[in-house]
């Protein structure tokens, strides 16, 4: 699949990605990849205790897991160039183990960018849980190819 080129994106389309479980075992790899053991990611009798009730996952391991799914929807395949920025990021409520994660991509800003051959695209985002609840929102800017001539 072929994603879409700089000059197929326009001001107001959107895209939701497909769900995916947090387990367990991406708390605990993520970790292990960052380093980060907190125990309120790692230690269930010790997060029972506190305001969540159990364990959560990693905020960047949300963020993380959201590109992902981001990806997977197939309409930057081949086409992005990079990610450039990620803005203003609000982490509002925990993911727990065994929540199913989506993303919600708007499309807010197009910009052409000639000299890279493509543009730049600002996409609000929305990473809710399995209760259409929002847990993280911000912004993503994208640099995307053009239209090959």
């Amino acid at each position: 699949m072929v994603g879409l080129y700089f000059e197929e994106f326009f001001v107001g389309q959107k895209v939701v990605t497909v769900g995916r479980t947090v387990s367990e075992s991406d708390i605990f790899n993520f970790a292990g990849l960052t380093g980060d053991f907190n125990q309120i990611h790692t230690n269930a009798a010790f997060a029972s205790k506190t305001q969540f009730g159990q364990r959560i996952a990693h905020g960047l391991l949300g963020l993380s897991l959201a590109t992902g799914l981001i990806m997977r929807t197939g309409f930057l395949e081949g086409t992005v160039l990079a990610f450039r920025e990620i803005t203003e990021w609000k982490f509002v409520k925990p993911f727990y183990i065994g929540d199913t994660i989506t993303a919600e991509l708007t499309i807010t800003e197009t910009k052409a960018l000639p000299r890279i051959g493509g543009g730049s695209i600002t996409a609000a985002i929305a990473v809710k849980n399995q209760s259409d609840e929002i847990c993280q929102r911000g912004s993503l800017i994208l640099l995307v190819l053009s239209k090959p001539k």
